[in-house]
């Protein structure tokens, strides 16, 4: 007989694991259960499913938003759950994706539980979601929980695209600006230089100044290059180590006008995540660890520990929430009152809502700030560049019309 890997709970709650021989998984899984052991991940040794090695952005936010939802409504009309998996694999044109709900089919028809299985795929499936399928899986009510992680994560690709498209002009902007004068100093300038030089006219001061950074880009352009692969790799080693992410996080948040939109998205993140864990049943403490693995942001998570620990003690979320300092004093009230009535997840659901609209009320109020302001930038960086350029000619021609 085969031999299979096997790993599980037992009666208390305690992981354990082990291999075994029998005929096939099916009759493994129910050697465990007879044992009071609820079997997970069971596996046929030498013959293991690998795990595809592929990065999480593979697998885009929005195709597993439409997964939960197709996957809701078939659990919903009472298809088995191994069939469902089966059919929204073979629907999946996503390849990758395609070979992790295989993946995870074959481990549930081995026994193991749907949020177990899912586990296996960390990249794909968070801790947010595996611990709401258990809660779902445990209640009874796995269509009901699939439709609020679809309403979940719709609304924060919603949320992120929001941003992403109040940047994309701007950056846009940017950039053209920063191309247009480089291409200026690099090759024209440079034949205003020669035709001032011939003449032997004396320049101004703005005019010297151009044909020094002129003189600089012909000379050090490669700088502009290292300096620029230099910050982005010097802000990547810095967010790899945990006092460095926060430290960044923290300034962004104090930048002005992006702090103030990047402070609401975190809140309205945070609200929106413990709310919908709360609401399926996942208990606070283990809400708020999740919340804090997920906000993206090293301050926020800090914070949200802080507050799961004086939770541990016996305060109230209250308390810790303002003593942190992240959260508005509003959210802070609102959650005290959601909590004091007992309808702390609608309370967090209702801020969650109101500051997805604040962030599309900020992105929009930025943009129309930036604009203006981008665009006088500009003019005044080609402009000055252009009039002084023109401006020993313009001497020149006043002192021949003399």
């Amino acid at each position: 007989m085969p031999v299979f890997t096997f790993s599980g709970k037992d009666a208390g709650g305690q992981k354990v694991a082990g291999e075994r021989m029998a005929a096939n998984k099916q009759v493994l899984a129910q050697q465990l259960r007879r044992e009071r052991i609820t079997p997970g991940a069971i596996r046929e040794k030498g013959k293991e499913f690998a795990m595809p090695t592929f990065g999480s952005g593979k697998v885009k936010t929005k195709e597993i938003a439409i997964f939960f939802r197709q996957f809701s409504v078939m659990i919903d009309a009472g298809l088995p759950l191994v069939q469902c998996l089966e059919i929204l694999a073979a629907n999946q044109e996503n390849q990758s994706f395609q070979k992790t709900l295989n993946g995870v089919r074959t481990t549930v028809e081995g026994g193991a539980t749907l949020a177990n299985a899912m586990r296996q795929y960390p990249k794909i499936f968070d801790d947010l979601t595996t611990n709401m399928m258990e809660a779902g899986e445990t209640g009874g009510i796995l269509d009901v929980i699939l439709q609020r992680l679809a309403t979940y994560v719709e609304k924060a690709v919603r949320l992120r695209s929001a941003v992403k498209s109040a940047l994309i002009y701007p950056v846009a902007v940017v950039s053209m600006a920063v191309l247009i004068v480089g291409a200026l100093l690099k090759f024209v300038v440079p034949i205003f230089a020669n035709l001032f030089a011939g003449l032997g006219v004396t320049l101004p001061l703005p005019t010297r100044i151009v044909m020094g950074l002129s003189a600089f880009v012909q000379s050090f352009w490669w700088l502009f290059l290292v300096g620029g692969a230099g910050a982005v790799f010097g802000v990547k080693q810095m967010r790899k180590h945990p006092r460095g992410r926060y430290y960044f996080d923290k300034m962004l948040l104090h930048l002005p006008v992006m702090g103030s939109l990047l402070r609401k998205i975190a809140v309205g993140r945070f609200t929106r995540t413990l709310g919908t864990l709360i609401t399926s049943g996942v208990p606070i403490l283990e809400g708020l660890s999740i919340t804090a693995k997920t906000s993206g942001n090293a301050v926020l998570e800090e914070a949200l520990l802080k507050v799961r620990k004086a939770i541990e003690e016996g305060r109230t979320i209250v308390d810790p929430l303002r003593e942190c300092g992240v959260f508005p004093n509003m959210v802070t009230q609102m959650i005290g009152v959601g909590e004091a009535t007992g309808a702390m997840d609608s309370m967090l659901q209702k801020i969650a809502d109101f500051y997805e609209e604040e962030v599309d009320a900020a992105t929009r109020d930025m943009l129309a700030m930036l604009e203006p302001v981008i665009i006088a930038l500009l003019g005044v960086s080609v402009g000055g560049i252009v009039i002084a350029l023109y401006m020993p000619l313009f001497a020149m021609i006043a002192k021949l019309a003399g």
